[in-house]
């Protein structure tokens, strides 16, 4: 068995309105830093991130304490929005996240497909930094809730969920706060 823990980035610095690929504001950097020494007890650990800055930047303090290297994973990205401007990006959004999966359309089921698949395949204990939504398809994944929002998992939050390859269990909710998706 292999636990995962899932990290939600630090409060960005932009919305997701606002900037397609922020860092972390000053309380991000905090809250990256609060989580990598939770995380810190629970070494030696698998490092991976999602590709965008805000997730990488919150992983960064783990990086520097450990030395390790870090795996950039593109299936625990924030949801795809391909296509879409800016202010579009927001409405489109809470649509998406006022409904269920079954309801998407296909790229975004296997987008969420996919990210459930890259967590089935972990062998070892990893931490992984990644986003609000991505959270919420693994935790639905693993408890087998069709729901997008199936919680609202606060900045700087960690997610525990166990593997054995074939399927996914939660372990333990991260924190939740009432947060804007950034």
């Amino acid at each position: 068995m292999a636990l995962i823990y899932l990290i939600r980035h630090g409060k960005a610095a932009a919305s997701f309105t606002d900037d397609i690929d922020p860092g972390l504001d000053t309380l991000g950097a905090q809250q990256a830093i609060d989580a990598c020494a939770k995380l810190a007890q629970h070494l030696p650990l698998t490092l991976k991130t999602s590709p965008l800055k805000r997730a990488q930047e919150t992983a960064q303090p783990l990086v520097d304490s450990t030395g390790q290297t870090i795996e950039i994973e593109h299936r625990v990205a924030e949801i795809p929005s391909p296509g879409l401007s800016l202010e579009a990006r927001g409405p489109w959004l809470r649509q998406v996240m006022s409904g269920h999966w079954g309801e998407q359309d296909e790229a975004l089921q296997t987008w969420q497909r996919d990210l459930a698949n890259c967590l089935l395949a972990i062998p070892t204990d990893t931490a992984i930094f990644s986003h609000y939504v991505a959270i919420n398809a693994a935790v639905g994944a693993a408890t087998d809730d069709d729901r997008v929002l199936v919680f609202r998992p606060d900045n700087g939050s960690i997610t525990i969920l166990e593997t054995d390859g074939v399927s996914l269990r939660l372990v333990q909710r991260g924190a939740e706060a009432e947060t804007q998706v950034n």
